[in-house]
């Protein structure tokens, strides 16, 4: 069994549906202490670089990552990086693109904290842009035809090859997540690549 390492969307936390039924699947496992969930800072170099530290510290073949929207956009970035498992849960595919009209001063979902989406923060995005899509077998995408905010077309061409499970209406939350939980921790825990 792995440690997961959950990579949260754009504006979103630790205490998103998600990330908080996960905790409870893990903890209900006697797992607490495999599954990670840190706060994303805003700035996408600082997030990756957060996230590059947990799975150094852990060992890429020791850890997999569940990465929803904006959060599967980096976690295609470090599997690509380092080798990991990833689950890809409704991700952005191109977020410079998909974000550069959220630059600005916002609140969190979960939280009244402000922060600051900037310029510079849309050009670190494009820097871990994935072109190309080369561990095809590292991933498992989760992708809702019924997202309203990201094209699930693209993120089933852009991920053409690898494990995908097509999720018909549902929306870019995956509020329908527990139907799907137990087949994405398999995935992660899975040893082979």
């Amino acid at each position: 069994m792995k440690r997961i390492l959950y990579l949260h969307g754009f504006r979103s936390s630790p205490l998103s549906f998600k990330a908080r039924m996960l905790s409870d699947y893990f903890l209900a496992a006697g797992r607490a202490e495999d599954f990670i969930c840190p706060q994303l800072p805003a700035s996408p170099r600082a997030a990756i670089l957060l996230a590059e530290q947990i799975i150094e510290k852990e060992g890429a073949d020791k850890i997999s990552l569940i990465g929803s929207s904006l959060g599967g956009f980096y976690a295609s970035y470090l599997t690509e990086k380092l080798g990991c498992r990833a689950v890809l849960l409704n991700p952005a595919v191109n977020a410079g693109r998909d974000l550069e009209k959220h630059v600005g001063v916002m609140t969190a979902y979960h939280s009244d904290a402000r922060f600051e989406f900037t310029d510079e923060y849309v050009m670190q995005l494009r820097d871990y842009s994935v072109d190309t899509v080369a561990r095809k077998a590292c991933y498992f995408l989760l992708a809702a035809t019924g997202d309203e905010v990201l094209d699930s077309q693209e993120m089933l061409r852009h991920f053409s090859g690898a494990r995908q499970r097509v999720i018909q209406g549902s929306d870019h939350g995956l509020s329908d997540f527990a139907n799907y939980i137990d087949e994405v921790v398999a995935f992660c825990d899975a040893q082979e690549v």
